[in-house]
């Protein structure tokens, strides 16, 4: 009986933990329902015409990937350039507004600002994180450190360019190494790099 109860358990551990990407992924899914579902009904809000609020929502759809598309393609869109000199004339709310178009770009693989990976020893000599390069100034780096196993959150450090490793991951490796705590390493040559700068130091 005891045996029967360890192996049920085992294997409901097991279970679990090959459903949680199923899980995660789901989590995504009814988020982006939610946030169309609500936009849907707030635009039903205005008018009870089913057809007039397929039509808005049609529209809207239509208008939001039309601007992805000219942004991708030309990256810049006349209408949002103007929003953006408007914004930019509010004080407070352009400084919101910068901030947060600069958080975006950080892990956008079209224009991100987070282009260069490096790893730095923290919290001391001889163990490695990797981080993303968001800015510089001769050889100052700013550096944002993301934490396992979530890259959004983590802190910001400025150090010497040489007291850092440069990487030659991307960032969606990089991110992929951190989200998965470690066991996602596609390029294990990273980890050999790091063994030689402990045997030359």
């Amino acid at each position: 009986m005891f045996n029967f109860i360890k192996s049920s358990l085992k294997y409901f551990i097991v279970g679990i933990l090959a459903l949680i990407p199923v899980v995660i992924v789901i989590q995504v899914l009814v988020f982006l329902e939610t946030i169309l579902r609500e936009f849907f009904v707030y635009i039903y809000g205005y008018s009870n015409n089913i057809l007039i609020t397929v039509l808005a929502f049609t529209f809207s759809f239509i208008v939001i990937a039309y601007t992805g598309y000219r942004i991708t393609k030309f990256e810049k869109l006349w209408l949002l350039s103007q929003v953006e000199v408007l914004i930019n004339q509010i004080p407070m709310i352009r400084t919101i507004y910068r901030v947060s178009k600069k958080m975006v770009n950080l892990f956008s693989q079209e224009k991100s600002i987070a282009k260069e990976i490096i790893f730095i020893e923290y919290p001391k000599e001889g163990l490695w994180v990797p981080g993303y390069v968001t800015n510089k100034a001769g050889e100052m780096l700013v550096v944002y450190v993301p934490t396992s196993p979530n890259p959004t959150s983590g802190f910001t450090i400025v150090v010497h360019r040489s007291r850092v490793v440069k990487s030659s991951m991307d960032i969606e490796a990089v991110t992929s190494f951190i989200v998965s705590v470690g066991v996602d390493l596609p390029q294990k040559e990273e980890l050999e790099k790091l063994a030689d700068v402990n045997r030359i130091e």
